[in-house]
């Protein structure tokens, strides 16, 4: 497997993990860091065996925001021409597997938005959540102006966006963003615990069942239902479909191709 510099990557059964890496700056991510997050996830999602993906940092920091040191520098034509942030960010948000992240301690700013990139987050008791970019004399430029609204509402994304400050896991599951919360030393095991049940069930079925639900923050609700009942219908065409019915049906265990 290929070793990185500011990732740390392996494979558990079907689940693939990534951890962000790099203590000295609470997983600040460089664009070096991005650069080692595309490879890995193209090769987890190149690879039949695994069928979901986790990712995560440290027990301090999921990741503490974007590198300032790195970005401080930059002009409007650097940022402009560069489509900083653009290029290799969005990669989370376009891998087709299902991916969970496991957040421990600070997701701030681009740490945030790159939790948001994931299809749940599963919060250790310590997590807390935040984009403080205002405070720095900007805005969030990863999607923390729109994905947030969208997961916890317009009141909470203001308030979070304008003054700057974090919250804590419990706020965090009250409003929608985690899906639950565990104890910092139980957190991997559940987080794996989750993927693995997630990659036990038919790859294609997990798939379009992420993308459907997806489509339902990009269309109105009747596109929306029928984006869904077309994608029901062909899942109709799965090997998988097929053997999950009869399985059913006989009362013994399916046994998944992945077709």
């Amino acid at each position: 497997m290929t070793t990185y510099e500011n990732i740390q990557v392996e494979t558990k059964g079907r689940v693939g993990i990534v951890r962000l890496n790099r203590p000295k700056a609470l997983n600040a991510l460089c664009a070096a860091l991005i650069v080692d997050l595309g490879h890995a996830l193209d090769a987890f999602e190149a690879d039949p065996g695994v069928g979901c993906i986790v990712l995560t940092g440290s027990d301090k920091a999921f990741a503490a925001g974007a590198d300032i040191k790195e970005m401080k520098e930059k002009s409007y034509q650097d940022v402009f021409l560069q489509d900083f942030i653009t290029v290799g960010w969005e990669k989370v948000s376009q891998v087709r597997k299902p991916i969970v992240a496991a957040v421990a301690g600070y997701a701030l700013g681009g740490g945030c938005e790159m939790a948001m990139m994931c299809d749940f987050i599963i919060a250790a008791d310590n997590a807390r959540f935040g984009q403080p970019e205002i405070t720095l004399g900007t805005i969030p430029g990863a999607g923390g102006t729109q994905r947030l609204p969208r997961f916890i509402g317009k009141a909470k994304a203001m308030d979070l966006v304008l003054t700057g400050r974090m919250m804590d896991a419990a706020e965090a599951e009250r409003c929608g963003l985690v899906s639950r919360i565990v104890p910092l030393d139980k957190l991997m095991d559940e987080a794996i615990a989750a993927a693995e049940k997630i990659a036990s069930m038919s790859l294609p079925a997990t798939m379009v069942a992420k993308e459907a639900v997806n489509q339902a923050f990009e269309t109105p609700l009747a596109t929306g239902i029928r984006f869904e009942r077309r994608t029901f219908h062909a899942t109709f065409a799965f090997d998988d479909r097929v053997e999950g019915m009869n399985a059913f049906a006989d009362k013994r265990k399916a046994a998944w191709k992945h077709r």
